[in-house]
């Protein structure tokens, strides 16, 4: 009897040694997942058809994978959009639409069944990392000899434990990863004339190149044909190309440790070109974003037009790796054979810093839809952030001296926006072109007109900060900087908005 039961137990324990075994096997031949996440950028790639420069490097991750052509940002600014990114969710569903919010007393919890997805991936054994993908460069792509993790920028609590390192050399044997290469992309080019210069002068010197020439920029038609806005411009083309050379480092590095097969890359950008009609709002110069996807389980050399929202990009990393998505979660596999084509997608921006609005959006195959809730506000409002820029600073002043065109004073400059914008977007690149009021469109217009309500009240938007939070907010906001200068226009700033709440404009 006792030689049975010792036999047994031999057998049940050859087999749970072969069940540990095969976890393990299992595990590790699941594929790393990297994201290339990049601050400040537009499409302005050569696979995506600029001219100006070549980015052979993107490219290449293109011609290999599946380029996505209509890929939109939800919200486009940083810390919405990452909060969004992150759980896969619109940021007006969580509560997280107003940039920097809950970062002091105002706390932000996320909704029952909403959790960061690096979380996700750890449970399910992933190694969680996010860094700059390099060890020897950092987030601006400058030599370094210290490792640091990356951006964040949620606007709810957290737990920082949820990633692991900031890379993935630290994780156990052949443990999969899931990594995000953060970079500093179009922040690079910095705000002021001197950054120009310090930029200009580091390609001669780090990567032996010249800086793009100014005769190659092309300027979307509201931007005056300036010196300073085509120096802006050229500057900015220069770091595209000092991202894609970091993409190649990075795809150099998983080459030579032999896991380039096995790894799922997704590229993408968080937001367009930070700009006058760029960054922070929702034509595509703000919200169209390059995506492009190389690795298991993506097509090879394939283009597709379909209609696809960033948060699709936390949906597709946990199929790819095979854990189950949360039923909670808005964002789709965009890569499943099931997944069918959206007919609408949708953007939202809100408070950006003491700049408070109330913008959304809704676009199908053909038309843009955009809803001004505070209309009797400028375009060009009162803003710490972009009006410390120079190309802003160049704009006011062109304009004050009446050097501005028609369009530049119309879309920029007017005193009040319209309250519905309509675009045919695929023919009217720069969305100069309201339809809103050509009765040619009007069926057009209240469809989407109502497909945006609905969105409104299936996601609960939450709208607008009510006039106590937005004093919290902005109060926090200007405490946590030691700039004098800057606390004291934001302050000046946060009076007007406040001003306007209780004026009801």
């Amino acid at each position: 009897m006792k030689q049975e039961i010792d036999y047994m137990n031999k057998i049940n324990f050859l087999i749970l040694l072969l069940v540990a075994m095969v976890s393990t096997s299992t595990a590790e031949d699941r594929p790393n997942i990297l994201w290339f996440v990049i601050d400040d950028m537009s499409a302005n790639f050569s696979c995506y058809g600029e001219k100006a420069i070549e980015t052979p490097n993107v490219d290449k991750l293109a011609e290999q994978g599946v380029l996505f052509t209509k890929a939109y940002a939800t919200s486009p600014v940083c810390s919405t959009f990452r909060s969004s990114l992150i759980t896969g969710m619109y940021q007006n569903s969580i509560g997280a639409h107003h940039h920097r919010s809950g970062r002091g007393k105002n706390n932000i919890q996320l909704p029952d069944g909403v959790r960061p997805i690096p979380a996700i991936f750890q449970e399910a054994g992933y190694f969680t990392c996010i860094g700059s993908g390099l060890k020897n460069f950092d987030f601006r792509s400058l030599p370094s000899k210290t490792g640091r993790k990356g951006k964040t920028d949620y606007n709810f609590d957290w737990d920082t434990k949820i990633y692991d390192s900031h890379d993935w050399s630290k994780r156990n044997g052949n443990q999969p990863f899931f990594m995000q290469v953060q970079l500093h992309g179009g922040k690079i080019r910095g705000a002021a004339e001197k950054h120009y210069e310090i930029l200009e002068k580091r390609m001669i010197n780090q990567f032996g190149l010249q800086p793009t020439s100014h005769d190659l920029v092309e300027l979307p038609p509201y931007y005056p044909n300036d010196s300073v806005f085509l120096r802006d411009w050229a500057t900015y083309l220069d770091t595209v190309r000092i991202t894609d050379w970091h993409v190649g480092q990075v795809i150099e590095r998983l080459k030579k440790e032999g896991i380039i097969e096995n790894t799922l890359i997704i590229f993408f950008t968080d937001h367009g070109i930070s700009h006058a009609r760029g960054k922070q709002f929702l034509y595509d110069e703000g919200t169209h974003i390059p995506l492009v996807i190389k690795g298991p389980g993506a097509p090879k050399g394939k283009k597709r037009n379909d209609l696809i929202e960033h948060i699709d990009i936390a949906a597709l990393s946990l199929a790819a790796a095979g854990i189950k998505i949360p039923a909670k979660m808005e964002g789709q596999d965009i890569l499943s054979l099931k997944q069918q084509p959206k007919k609408f997608i949708f953007a939202a921006r809100d408070r950006c810093g003491e700049a408070a609005d109330q913008i959304r959006s809704v676009r199908c195959k053909d038309f843009l839809y955009i809803k001004n809730f505070f209309p009797e506000r400028p375009h060009l409002m009162p803003s710490n952030y972009k009006d410390s820029k120079l190309i802003i600073k160049r704009l006011r002043d062109l304009h004050a001296k009446g050097k501005t065109n028609t369009l530049t004073n119309k879309l920029l400059f007017s005193p009040t926006r319209p309250r519905e914008e309509l675009y045919l977007y695929n023919h009217d690149q720069w969305q100069t072109k309201n339809l809103a009021e050509n009765k040619k469109y009007e069926k057009t217009l209240t469809g989407l007109r109502k497909n945006l309500a609905q969105w409104i009240i299936r996601t609960g938007d939450p709208g607008p900060e009510k006039l106590d939070v937005y004093i919290l907010e902005t109060e926090d906001q200007m405490n946590s900087t030691g700039n004098k200068a800057f606390r004291e226009n934001y302050r000046r700033n946060s009076e007007i908005y406040k001003n306007w709440f209780k004026d009801g404009k």
